[in-house]
């Protein structure tokens, strides 16, 4: 099954993200310094390393569409996964940045006066950021990217940190001066969560984990079709946003090797109906019932 052009809307979003992360870098670094918010600042900051991290995801992407080659047999799927991991080490020293930065100010007390700009900016940064999340999420379910999710995630961080920044803002507005460098931290501390479970996700990727209960479900599958007896090994791992699965199977001694060939292609496409994106390797064994486990 080719998946290439799932691929390449993926670069879409990324780049989709790249332009919305410049612009608003730019708009609320340059008005955070004029108007003097902390918030909005770190937020801009913020999105300046979201850039990177887009970046690393449009090459990320761009290399996993090169077909197997000799010394990659299996494609270059890993790599999307191998960029939400780098996205995720980006996000986090940018977190710990903002957090020491506002600490900083919460024990020095020097607080600024911002300016109403930074508030209206900031309040249109988080709708901006949330229809771009909206997009990039709707994305990722269709294409089933991981990387497109993690980015997805990312941007859905960034417009409920642009909200913070505006609430935080409009606090120091009224008389309370601290809760602009409070609001900041408590943006370092969202990113710094968002990367964390980012980097897991990808990190258990790599390592070839995969989830149990969708294990169980393709478990289900298998023994569900006609001419199985038993299923005596399975396991799953993920390449990019492709399922490989290994399955150990028994079916009667008595069948002939195209019969056998049979089951393994209902196999395949039992398993296609409810996991689109899948490669299913089946080795078939001989079912006797001497040495079947006893119920």
């Amino acid at each position: 099954m080719d998946t290439y052009q799932d691929i390449r809307k993926g670069e879409r979003a990324a780049l989709l993200s790249i332009v919305a992360y410049i612009f608003l870098t730019v708009l609320k670094v340059v008005i955070g310094k004029i108007g003097h918010s902390d918030a909005l600042l770190a937020d801009g900051l913020n999105n300046m390393t979201d850039v990177i991290a887009s970046l690393a995801l449009l090459i990320g992407l761009r290399i996993s569409r090169i077909p197997p080659d000799a010394d990659h047999a299996y494609g270059h799927r890993r790599t999307e996964t191998i960029s939400s991991l780098i996205a995720s080490i980006i996000m986090i020293l940018v977190a710990i940045q903002v957090v020491i930065s506002a600490i900083q100010t919460l024990l020095t007390k020097d607080y600024g006066a911002p300016s109403t700009l930074t508030a209206i900016v900031a309040l249109f940064s988080g709708f901006f950021m949330y229809g771009i999340y909206r997009f990039n999420f709707h994305l990722s379910k269709k294409i089933n990217s991981q990387a497109v999710r993690a980015a997805a995630l990312d941007n859905r961080s960034d417009a409920v940190v642009s909200f913070g920044a505006f609430l935080g803002i409009l606090g120091a507005a009224i008389g309370i001066p601290w809760l602009d460098p409070l609001t900041a931290l408590l943006v370092g501390l969202l990113i710094g969560y968002t990367a964390i479970k980012i980097f897991y996700d990808a990190a258990h990727s790599l390592t070839d984990g995969f989830d149990v209960s969708k294990l169980e479900t393709i478990h289900q599958l298998i023994a569900s079709v006609e001419g199985v007896k038993e299923v005596r090994d399975i396991k799953a791992r993920l390449n990019g946003n492709r399922i490989w699965i290994d399955a150990t199977i028994a079916v009667s001694a008595d069948l002939n090797v195209i019969e056998s060939h049979a089951i393994t292609e209902k196999i395949e496409a039992t398993i296609r109906q409810e996991f689109k994106d899948t490669y299913t390797l089946v080795h078939i064994e001989p079912f006797e019932e001497s040495k079947s486990p006893s119920r």
